[in-house]
């Protein structure tokens, strides 16, 4: 292990005062040690799933497709996952589209498109999943829709923004066979091709459908009887009547029984679930047909004369899978839920995520009393979200939602009482548990209930007379008490003095969260994050940091470098200073901003989260960008590395073992022989 070299210098800070700033200057050297195995993904189960593929003959081998670039297998129908693959290496692909291929289940399609961008394209793999290459003709390619035709498995159809492109060659090259340059057909967000016949291709657009009989040579728009300007999601031709075509869209679902020439709607469906993501046949009974809405699941069982609801309207649905075996198994992939499993033909429907989490977490904590027990707050899952709990250090998870409506959660904290406290989209809430909720005979759960009262004083100018004389008497009066009802970003419970962040400014209580007094601090209501030690606090927003020795009674605004452009966190170690993670890197005070210390030469600079161990008392830092987290010895100044394999919000100790909330993939927990790298002075 090599020695690193501390360089100190001064540089004077213009536009300030004559103070000055030390920076530390840190030359390192580093002992590369062997690799470590990528950290464990634990949950929270669930979040978004996008599309299914089962192998020909195997109904019980499935695929999973996500929205952050993940494909998930199962080797049980669906009652367990395991991540499979994550294509490409980044975590914004949606795989919409995975297809099993017919002459040889070894060969796996997976097709994606990126949110907000025209970035995307198709892998394949054949070897059953174990490595994947990228399809150099779809390359870049928003891949909307992916196809093979049942009659020729060689044949392969991908709709993109740019419009139908076909392969004769199981992949290996690809032709645009829509018109280039089409004003109609591009955006193309569904295929069907004829079960007999490749050259006949149904393509479904942002803006109507449109057919081909003759391998695109010639197109035609099969929009009668389709409400104008109606995005097609979802095509599908009966595999024993070709004429019958069913098609979903924006404005509802459509049946033709003279392939296409003409439609009917269907009716049925209320009009605000009328947008039909998804259409699926049971194989075994072709009069049976699925549709997932963004309200809710629909059935009909007479070929779509009537539609019966299958499940509550906060069920959107992505996909459907039909067990050809056994037509009572049906699977749904949806947002935010996961996966949802059905055994009696979609009458009920029960979670089926062991093993797959895409959940997104915002909040991180571990009990102070019990580091097996973890909690975390989810962003983005409505119901589905909130905040979860583990007692046995994320091997799994009850959620905790009662009381939460739904909220996001953005910070978790717990008060020296044990009380675990959320700061959610809509104000503080604190988790009641009383003896009883540990007992799941009392039927008694655990739930949230808010603590949102603010009760400010406010000055006011009272004229009286005093001696004969009229004069102007300020008083501390009580102002009306008002619920807060503003996102809490950032909670610090550890003193007599509780600190909260909303988007309402700065607010501190001392009884316990059961009143709040605050408000904006420097005309300011963005502060991310906060930090207390005894009476001193220190909140940071983008721009700058600000400062209380008196419990938040009063605020000013510290000096900082001003070479900085975006803070993201600050926290106090136990003497004291004030660390602050910012774009630019860790710096550090121990003297409340007198001077600064700069520390240069770490594994990354863009930081986005702080924390500090008491127990080994050292700074973990992490980032947004970046797959790494490290710790800082304060006292000695060596720095320890760990390769996670996923992108990191924000990293915590749990006993003997660090965990972090992914960005995309849940909570992670440290391997148990997690392998480091080691910087030292």
């Amino acid at each position: 292990m090599s020695r690193m070299r501390i360089c100190l210098r001064f540089l004077s800070r213009r536009g300030t005062s004559a103070r000055a700033i030390l920076f530390l200057v840190i030359a390192m050297g580093l002992e590369r040690l062997p690799a470590e195995s990528a950290w464990i993904a634990v949950g929270p189960s669930g979040g978004d799933a996008r599309a299914f593929a089962a192998v020909p003959g195997d109904p019980r081998h499935l695929y999973l497709g996500t929205t952050d670039s993940w494909i998930y297998e199962s080797l049980d129908a669906g009652t367990t996952w395991r991540r499979l693959t994550k294509l490409d290496g980044t975590d914004d692909l949606v795989v919409d589209n995975i297809v099993v291929d017919g002459a040889n289940s070894s060969t796996i399609y997976a097709a994606a498109w990126k949110v907000d961008e025209t970035g995307g394209g198709s892998w394949v793999s054949h070897d059953g999943g174990k490595s994947w290459s990228a399809v150099e003709g779809l390359s870049g390619q928003s891949v909307r829709a992916f196809a093979q035709a049942p009659s020729n498995p060689g044949t392969l159809f991908a709709g993109t923004m740019e419009g139908v492109f076909r392969s004769t060659d199981a992949g290996a090259s690809w032709n645009l066979i829509s018109p280039r340059g089409s004003r109609e057909i591009h955006e193309v967000e569904s295929l069907a091709v004829d079960p007999a016949d490749p050259r006949i291709v149904y393509a479904g657009t942002w803006h109507l459908p449109w057919k081909t009989v003759d391998g695109g040579k010639k197109w035609e728009s099969i929009k009668k009887g389709v409400i104008e300007d109606s995005d097609v999601f979802s095509i599908i031709v009966d595999p024993v009547k070709p004429r019958t075509v069913f098609l979903s869209a924006c404005s509802g679902i459509y049946k033709s029984e003279n392939s296409g020439e003409l439609f009917h709607k269907i009716q049925g469906i209320p009009s605000d679930a009328r947008r039909t993501r998804v259409l699926m046949q049971d194989p075994n009974h072709r009069e049976v047909v699925y549709a997932g809405t963004t309200q809710g699941l629909y059935k009909t069982t007479d070929a779509g004369r009537h539609f019966d609801s299958m499940t509550g309207a906060d069920v959107i649905e992505n996909d459907v899978f039909v067990d050809p075996g056994d037509s009572s198994h049906v699977l749904l992939a949806t947002d935010r839920g996961g996966v949802l499993a059905s055994h009696d033909g979609g009458a009920t429907f029960t979670a089926s995520n062991e093993g797959f989490s895409g959940r997104k977490v915002d909040a991180l904590l571990v009990d102070h009393a019990d580091p097996a027990r973890l909690y975390a707050g989810v962003v983005n899952d409505k119901s589905y979200g909130g905040a979860f709990v583990s007692s046995n250090g994320g091997a799994s998870w009850g959620q905790i939602g009662t009381g939460l409506e739904g909220r996001d959660v953005f910070a978790l904290a717990q008060a020296p009482d044990g009380t675990v406290f959320a700061g959610t989209s809509h104000g503080i809430f604190a988790l009641v548990q009383d003896a009883a909720s540990n007992d799941p005979s009392a039927g008694i759960a655990p739930h949230w209930e808010p603590h949102n009262t603010i009760a400010n004083t406010q000055v006011k100018i009272a004229t009286e007379n005093h001696s004969g004389k009229r004069i102007n008497v300020e008083k501390r009066v009580k102002a009306p008490v008002i619920e807060m009802s503003s996102r809490a970003v950032a909670l610090d419970l550890s003193g007599d003095a509780w600190l909260a962040s909303t988007t309402g400014g700065l607010f501190t209580s001392k009884d316990q969260g059961a009143t709040w007094q605050g408000g904006m601090v420097m005309d300011s209501g963005d502060y991310l994050s906060v930090t207390s030690l005894g009476a001193t606090m220190a909140a940071a927003r983008s721009g700058g940091v600000v400062l209380s020795t008196d419990a938040g009674a009063s605020w000013w605004p510290m000096q900082i470098p001003s070479m900085l452009t975006r803070i993201h966190r600050v926290v106090f170690s136990a003497d004291g200073t004030l660390w602050l993670g910012a774009r630019e890197g860790v710096y550090f005070t121990p003297d409340k901003g007198k001077k600064w210390l700069w520390i240069e030469r770490l594994p990354f600079r863009d930081v986005d989260d702080l924390a500090y161990d008491t127990l080994a008392k050292r700074v973990l830092v992490s980032s947004r960008s970046s797959d790494q987290i490290y710790s800082i010895d304060p006292k000695t100044m060596t720095w320890k590395l760990w390769q996670t394999g996923y992108r990191i919000g924000l990293v915590r100790i749990a006993g003997d073992r660090l965990v972090a909330a992914s960005l995309y993939d849940g909570v992670l927990v440290e391997p148990a022989a997690g392998r480091i790298e080691t910087g030292q002075k």
